[in-house]
């Protein structure tokens, strides 16, 4: 069975190299590249690579080289025809019909192609003809000098209703081929196709291999109905599954190590005029899902750039609703705003490439952008209010469909909550102060708030008589407990938390006695819950291990041994979080006491009663994380 090249092609861009060798080589990260031990020879040193921004593994050990296509024949010594479709099942793409049919569609798609270059030629010709005079004026005038006309493949279309019409005719392409290729306006109540761009200067928008497979016109004149116009969806051309520029940036992405998406053709080609070859745009819409899959196969991180003004805010925000759902460990976005009043082209040409260089270096995180897009959504200078801003968020955080991904975030989001009452006053409606992405603000208000009566946090009469909780402690020392003893039943949880285990602050000395003696354990050896058990028992923290058990609460559940290590997993991080939160309030309380020993004004009496309302906000309704206790077989409820 032959196979087109645009089928194959596809098939690479779907799936990444080090997907299909990770199947059977154990990768690891090294910079752009992964790494393993060759899968031809033996070797104790690894000196076999993967490079997905390329498309191919090289193994130096053997001189083997190839994509994934060749690492199946070599690897499982599969035909050619087995391996593309064993690539096409792992990336969920059907097998194309070795029918009349298909062959008939692939040749007209060939011929859809050499229609499209003609076109291009020809408005490359008419740019550079004498009707072309006023389309380069106005392009000198926004920088595009003729070395990036020519490289960009920048045309012109004249108001001639049929200029390209009778071109294309003279070389013999049927009209229909036309109307399909998105050159001709055609209709029931059109008695004659005409050309569909007319006075307009052409942006060619060519396909990951180059080929010119639609075009973009911006309108010369002021009043036109659409300063742009793109071609319509045509078998070659869907609108939401490219990205203007693609083929260029794709190579200048491996060099700069990430890609960087502007909202339009002229910023792109500018931008790359400039020596920022590692850009793309999208064409005239939001970004689309297929588009932000686009760029990840570029870079783990692109950059999404877009103008400083509320326009250019809403579409970051827009982007961000796209991008929640496909988040991947290792696939994020990052955001960069310009000076407001600017896009890149007028940044570029005002202050040069380093001034939009420094801008994308500035670049924000997804994480702030969730934060920045629900505190913009309303004020929250009551507590209702701020409840709902918290809601908002977690509900954004939910859209998350990836589960690492989104505990990660719920944690980020839980340690940033833990401060926001101290690090900005609450935004009071019609006086709202401005927010940075990063939930910084600019230009802060104090807000009034009434005086309140503050209540007294304490520990139960059985907490307080247990010697591993001591009196006062309350819920922070029994999440302590549960913290090291969810270690105790699932010491497998250390083959990746054990750095943050040994980073804890534990209030009790002989909690934290047993977190060393834990740690000791596991690195003997120690893998599963009895085994752990036994060595603790044996040794010098038996006593503190049964006072730790003791002391356990029967909302602890998650931390005993009869728990999934799934729901132990998800506990044990959020209990992480709030463990940090709590210290933190309870260091801030310590501060804010001081503070108003020595200086009784109404500012610090407010101040020490938000910090215990935020206290008994979060000692007294910890938040139920999505899917919690479902591995473990019991109701979803809160830890």
């Amino acid at each position: 069975m032959r196979f087109s090249p645009a089928f194959l092609d596809d098939l690479r861009q779907r799936l990444p190299v080090s997907e299909v060798v990770g199947r059977s080589v154990k990768l690891k990260r090294q910079g752009r590249e992964y790494a393993g031990l060759s899968p031809f020879n033996a070797e104790k040193t690894p000196s076999f690579f993967v490079n997905d921004q390329k498309g191919f593994y090289h193994c130096f050990s053997s001189g083997k080289h190839g994509d994934v296509f060749k690492f199946l024949m070599e690897v499982e010594g599969l035909p050619f025809p087995e391996a593309v479709e064993r690539i096409a099942e792992m990336a969920g793409v059907p097998m194309p019909k070795d029918t009349p049919e298909e062959a008939r569609r692939a040749e007209a798609r060939a011929s859809l192609l050499d229609v499209m270059e003609m076109a291009a030629k020809f408005f490359e010709a008419q740019l550079q003809d004498r009707v072309g005079a006023a389309a380069r004026g106005y392009l000198a005038g926004r920088a595009l000098n003729p070395s990036a006309q020519t490289t960009f493949r920048m045309g012109f279309a004249s108001s001639d209703r049929t200029a390209l019409k009778r071109h294309l005719a003279s070389r013999g392409v049927p009209v229909g081929d036309m109307v399909e290729a998105g050159l001709m306006v055609a209709g029931d109540d059109i008695p004659e196709p005409f050309d569909r761009f007319r006075d307009r200067i052409i942006f060619p928008i060519q396909d990951r291999a180059g080929k010119v497979i639609a075009f973009g016109g911006r309108a010369m004149q002021a009043d036109a109905p659409a300063k742009y116009l793109n071609s319509p969806e045509t078998p070659l051309f869907h609108k939401g599954a490219t990205l203007y520029n693609h083929h260029r940036a794709r190579v200048a992405a491996q060099t700069a190590g990430t890609v960087v998406c502007v909202e339009g053709y002229v910023d792109a080609i500018a931008l790359s005029a400039a020596g920022i070859g590692h850009v793309v745009a999208p064409l005239g819409t939001a970004l689309t899902p297929e588009q932000v899959e686009l760029l990840w196969r570029m870079a783990s991180e692109p950059i999404l750039c877009f103008d400083g003004d509320k326009a250019g805010r809403r579409a970051g925000f827009r982007a961000v609703e796209t991008a929640l759902p496909l988040l991947q460990p290792g696939r994020s976005l990052r955001f960069a705003f310009l000076p407001e009043g600017q896009d890149p082209d007028d940044l570029v040409r005002s202050e040069g490439p380093g001034a939009v260089e420094a801008a994308f270096a500035a670049a924000v995180p997804l994480v702030d952008m969730v934060w920045a897009r629900e505190f913009d959504a309303s004020p929250t200078d009551t507590p209702e209010r701020a409840a709902a801003f918290e809601r908002r968020l977690r509900e954004a955080l939910g859209s998350i469909r990836d589960e690492t991904v989104r505990r990660h975030y719920q944690i980020a989001v839980e340690n940033r909550l833990s401060g926001f009452g101290r690090q900005q006053p609450a935004r009071r409606g019609g006086g709202a102060a401005r927010q940075s992405p990063g939930g910084r603000q600019q230009g802060q208000r104090r807000g009034g708030q009434g005086r309140a009566e503050a209540q007294p946090l304490s520990a139960s009469a059985t907490l307080r008589q247990s010697p591993m909780v001591g009196a006062g402690a309350g819920r922070l020392a029994t999440r302590e407990v549960a913290l090291a003893l969810a270690m105790v039943d699932h010491p497998e949880l250390l083959d990746e938390l054990a750095e943050a285990f040994a980073e804890l602050e534990f209030a009790s000395r002989e909690l934290d006695r047993l977190r060393r003696a834990i740690l000791d354990a596991y690195a003997a050896g120690a893998s599963d819950g009895p085994a752990m058990r036994a060595v603790l028992v044996a040794g010098a923290e038996r006593a503190g291990l049964e006072r730790a058990d003791a002391a356990r609460l029967a909302g602890d559940w998650w931390a005993g041994p009869e728990a999934d290590i799934r729901d132990a997993s998800m506990g044990w991080r959020h209990a992480c979080a709030l463990h940090y939160k709590v210290r933190a309030l309870h260091t801030e309380l310590r501060t804010a006491e001081q503070d108003f020993g020595r200086d009784f004004t109404d500012g610090n009496f407010r101040r020490i009663v938000e910090i215990q309302r935020q206290l008994a906000t979060t000692e007294g309704a910890e938040a139920a994380i999505e899917g919690f206790g479902g591995a473990s077989g019991r109701t979803v409820r809160p830890i």
